[in-house]
């Protein structure tokens, strides 16, 4: 009848086995034995802690060296040949302009003596007018067949001989028939020089001249 062992029975008997292994193994000729008979074990039990060997590094490659290209042989370049410059033509030389003779100056000219001023032309009064010739103004047929009149004021400058220079209308009549009329007879006038102790002088002076019909319609 077989005798069944318990797991406690087992493993005992395995602590002996792994005992006397390790027993034996302490001997230096059971070692020497056991690695020759198990190389690659050996290889694969590491001591706890132990670095792992760095694997070795390649040896670098030989780089590849060119080789030099022979330089191009130069050309050798012409001999200069040194010419000497031609002389240049001296300049000749330039002919120096006399000084500019200056003129002396003009002697100033006396100022022109001034003209003697006209006396200023007085205007006179018509009160102090006299006539040589009195003026004689014609009535227009057109305005006495349309009715018209009234006086004309005409401004006159008497010159020293009596005769009239400019008449000017002062203030009109209303018709230009009438202003034509009043001018007309007024240069036609002549008038009694004015005269300040014995010289007759230019006056300006006003003459009226009224037109009037005499029958109205």
């Amino acid at each position: 009848m077989p005798v069944w062992a318990g797991p406690g029975l087992t493993m005992a008997v395995v602590a002996a086995h792994l005992g006397g292994a390790w027993a034996l193994l302490q001997l230096q000729p059971v070692r020497e034995a056991v690695a020759q008979v198990m190389p690659l074990m050996v290889d694969f039990v590491d001591a706890p802690g132990r670095p792992e060997p760095e694997p070795p590094v390649p040896p670098p490659r030989p780089r590849a060296v060119p080789h030099p290209t022979p330089a191009p042989t130069p050309t050798p370049a012409p001999p200069v040949i040194a010419t000497e410059p031609a002389a240049e033509p001296a300049p000749a030389p330039m002919a120096v302009p006399p000084p500019p003779v200056q003129a002396a100056p003009a002697p100033a000219e006396a100022p022109a003596p001034a003209a003697p001023q006209p006396p200023a032309v007085r205007s006179i009064p018509a009160s102090a007018v006299g006539y040589l010739d009195p003026p004689a103004p014609v009535y227009p047929l057109a305005s006495r067949r349309l009715g018209e009149q009234g006086e004309v004021l005409l401004k006159v400058e008497i010159g020293a001989d009596g005769r009239a220079r400019q008449v000017l209308v002062a203030r009109s009549s209303g018709s230009p028939r009438l202003d034509g009329a009043a001018l007309a007879a007024v240069r036609a006038a002549r008038f009694n020089p004015y005269a300040e102790n014995g010289v007759p002088l230019v006056v300006w002076t006003t003459v009226p001249i009224r037109f009037e019909l005499e029958n109205k319609p």
